[in-house]
């Protein structure tokens, strides 16, 4: 809140940040000999932090927190769970892999949301469906009151569909866990993968079929009802976005190759999208929505190709949504088979 860069010509160099900014720098160079100031700091900002705090000699030791991984997460759940009574089929390790991302906050969350709602249920201990019921609530939002139609409903049930099974049908995504056609938050549906390991690496290839497994649903929309819908906007946005990087940060484009294309830096106070600049030509700018808009066409055209070989399945798995509304992985594997390998 403090360590902000200095000199950015907004708000004037007098403010009281600066000046309190000023007295730790000073403080830390020190002034008698026989006094030592030692100082404390954490931010989740190091990109802003004054290039005086950052610099070498200031600060002795730097330690760098990231997110647990999977052996860390199962220790924070066994931390916050200690107090909790657990039924006998609680696995960690299971929740622990169906965590991928989540801070040791996070997991806290998820064990006292889930004691909330085995708490509800007037339940004397906290089952694994509390667990999963809870993750849901946290990464999809509660349920919602909505009322939707039969039609409506036919729509979300085949867009999921088209998910699951583009997801079962290519080899590098992620397991299916859960396909459900129940509003929740700013969604009405979710088809929901677990990452059978952490990932740091991610290749050229479990990309474009993650990008896939994204425009599925869209894919399975135009197939069976000849259109599209709104449905798809979050679908969209977060592929153009992996494209994106991929593109422009990763150098996976042929046309372009190994090369970063960074578009400028955004400004320390004035906003994410006002200041920032395409340190390349227009020519290169058009090139790379063109090889962004080819990738995403691309994987369009695969999951509409999967969804065509595999119209049957997707229409018995939309069917079975319409009536049980959510599918585990026991039911989706009934329904589709195995997934498929390399």
């Amino acid at each position: 809140s403090i360590g902000r860069a200095r000199g950015t010509g907004l708000g004037g160099g007098h403010d009281e940040r600066e000046q309190t900014l000023n007295q730790i720098l000073a403080e830390m160079d020190g002034f008698v000999p026989k006094e030592a100031v030692v100082v404390l700091a954490a931010t989740n900002r190091p990109d802003v932090l004054d290039p005086a705090l950052v610099r070498p000699g200031r600060f002795d030791r730097r330690i760098v927190l990231h997110l647990p991984r999977k052996q860390a997460r199962i220790k924070i759940l066994e931390i916050h769970s200690r107090e909790v009574p657990l039924a006998d089929g609680v696995d960690l390790e299971s929740i622990a892999a169906m965590t991928v991302g989540f801070s040791g906050a996070d997991l806290e969350n998820l064990v006292n949301e889930a004691a909330l709602l085995a708490g509800r249920d007037e339940n004397d201990q906290v089952g694994m469906e509390d667990f999963n019921r809870a993750r849901d609530k946290i990464l999809l939002g509660p349920k919602t009151d909505d009322i939707i139609n039969d039609e409506e409903k036919e729509v979300i049930a085949y867009h999921e569909a088209g998910h699951a099974v583009v997801a079962q049908k290519l080899p590098l995504t992620d397991p299916l866990q859960k396909v459900s056609i129940i509003p929740r938050g700013r969604s009405l549906g979710s088809t929901q993968q677990v990452p059978e390991k952490d990932r740091h690496n991610l290749k050229k290839e479990f990309l474009k079929q993650k990008i896939a497994v994204m425009l599925g649903g869209r894919a399975s929309e135009r197939m069976v009802f000849d259109d599209i819908s709104n449905g798809a906007a979050n679908d969209l946005k977060e592929s153009t976005r992996l494209a994106r990087r991929m593109v422009c940060l990763w150098g996976m484009s042929d046309k372009l190759g190994p090369v970063y294309f960074q578009e400028g830096e955004e400004h320390t106070f004035l906003g994410k999208e006002m200041t920032r600049q395409k340190r390349y030509s227009e020519e290169t700018a058009r090139i790379i929505d063109e090889e962004i808009a080819g990738l995403i066409r691309e994987m369009e055209n695969k999951a509409s190709g999967i969804l065509k070989e595999n119209h049957r399945k997707l229409d018995k798995l939309a069917s079975k949504l319409m009536e049980q509304e959510t599918l585990d992985r026991d039911e989706l594997e009934e329904i589709l088979g195995g997934k498929d390998k390399e």
